[in-house]
């Protein structure tokens, strides 16, 4: 079930928070619980005993790690070993098999199975759980259910952000809830489903009509490399804003995920902007037990490189993946050594130019099937394979998106925040926005609706995951 669905808006979302908030305190966590374990079961029938399995996993662990100090790092290496084990065969299986039959010639049969979706989220949750009890950063667990409310909890279940037990462990157990958290959610919410539906599937559309045709210039490369990098900045951050909002709704605070990450003036700035989420689990999970940057100068490009090495793999299992991260591994570690001092030398026009270049570069990595497809897109851009530079085709395309392109390249920025946050410093002026903000609030949700009913494009980019 995707929160960009009729079922999801007007079936399930109104029944659960009717029963929820009809439900008297102590048993809120069980209707939240129950309601998650629906919503999964929804679209994954069969692997919600995947997660299932996961969640007993994790809370064993921690009660074994906390009771068994002892022996608490046998528990950690067991607990990570499980919850690796479902991911790598769910996820990685076959792309593991695929590169041994092809080194060594062999003809090992693929398992062919199907990837249960968000499983890479919930996965990374629970690892965040046990390795914090384990170093003694938060209590232990002791109720299953709260514990499984936490990983299972359906606003971010299956596409993040990825949050922590320690950011919403106090409110596992005690959370207030008020119609000025309820009004924010909501407000949040539609904003990230007009995100959705209003900006992101159209520039899905435009890049899946370049991807499909072959009546391609190097304009339309270009339309695709920068169509595709704003749709999934859209659809990503649309997909966190629905979460936080959700969770505002049902008293939960999750951190900010994605921060304007198009503005950013290097790499290094861009990847504090873009997935926090991500980004933070990995400098805390893998980075900083590697030693951070308080090692020599091998093993620091050591750390980068593996930390961006299962960024990588983390986004799927393809090669492009990989490489991807090793992009941006390596750009990461350039810049550290020299190039961010270089950087502070040239205008900042130049420094958003680099960043959005290399980003989107990054971003055909990211969405070809092979590398071979890549490398083709990517020399297009320059006119290597030979095409022209533009044509009726592409003009056609361009002339029907061009207010959809423009509509996104300003609200990737903040622009528009910030031009409101000033005029809501004149009181007059706020008056008149907090007046009709719910207004257009209700016009973006029954705008978003009418493209829904129409049955428009309208992909999920996190099946990957």
């Amino acid at each position: 079930m995707l929160f960009s669905s009729i079922s999801f808006l007007y079936y399930f979302l109104p029944c659960v928070l009717i029963i929820y908030f009809c439900t008297p305190k102590k048993f809120k966590n069980i209707i939240l619980l129950l309601s998650s374990l629906l919503f999964y079961f929804y679209g994954e029938p069969v692997y919600i005993l995947v997660m299932i399995g996961s969640i007993i996993s994790g809370y064993i662990h921690g009660l074994l790690i906390d009771k068994y100090k002892k022996y608490k790092k046998v528990f950690l290496i067991t607990s990570i070993t499980i919850s690796l084990g479902l991911l790598i065969l769910f996820k990685y299986s076959n792309f593991i098999i695929d590169n041994i039959n092809s080194i060594f010639n062999a003809k090992f049969a693929l398992l062919n199975l199907a990837l249960p979706i968000g499983i890479s989220f919930y996965t990374f949750q629970i690892l965040s759980y046990v390795i914090d009890v384990y170093n003694e950063k938060v209590a232990v667990q002791k109720s299953i259910i709260k514990l499984a409310t936490y990983v299972s909890l359906f606003p971010q279940l299956i596409a993040g952000p990825i949050v922590r037990y320690s950011d919403i462990e106090k409110e596992l157990s005690n959370r207030t809830h008020s119609f000025e958290n309820m009004a924010l959610g909501i407000r949040r919410f539609v904003i990230g489903l007009a995100k959705k539906i209003l900006i992101a599937n159209q520039l899905g559309e435009i890049s899946n009509i370049f991807l499909q045709t072959d009546e391609t210039s190097v304009i339309s490369y270009w339309m695709y490399g920068i169509a595709f990098c704003l749709q999934i900045y859209f659809d990503f951050s649309a997909y966190s804003d629905m979460a936080i909002g959700l969770g505002k709704m049902f008293g939960f605070h999750f951190l900010e995920n994605f921060n304007y990450p198009y503005i950013s003036k290097s790499i290094t700035e861009f990847w504090r902007r873009w997935h926090i989420s991500l980004s933070t689990w990995f400098r805390d999970y893998v980075y900083i037990p590697l030693g951070g940057n308080r090692v020599g100068k091998l093993k620091l490009l050591r750390n980068i490189f593996v930390v961006w090495c299962l960024t990588g793999i983390w986004h799927g299992a393809n090669w492009t993946f990989i490489i991807w991260g090793l992009m941006f591994g390596i750009l990461l570690i350039i810049e550290k050594i020299f190039l961010l001092k270089a950087l502070d030398k040239i205008p900042k026009i130049f420094r958003h130019i680099y960043v959005l270049f290399v980003v989107m570069i990054s971003f055909i990595i990211f969405n070809a099937t092979d590398i071979r497809q890549a490398i083709y897109q990517i020399k297009g851009l320059f006119g290597i394979n030979g095409e022209t530079i533009i044509n009726s085709y592409t003009l056609y395309y361009l002339k029907s998106y061009l207010v959809i392109f423009i509509i996104a390249i300003i609200g990737s920025t903040p622009l528009l925040k910030n031009i409101i946050e000033k005029l809501k410093q004149r009181s007059k002026i706020n008056k008149i926005i907090n007046l009709f903000e719910p207004i257009a609030i209700m016009a973006l949700l029954l705008i978003s609706t009418a493209y829904l009913v129409d049955n428009s494009y309208n992909p999920f980019l996190y099946f990957r995951f």
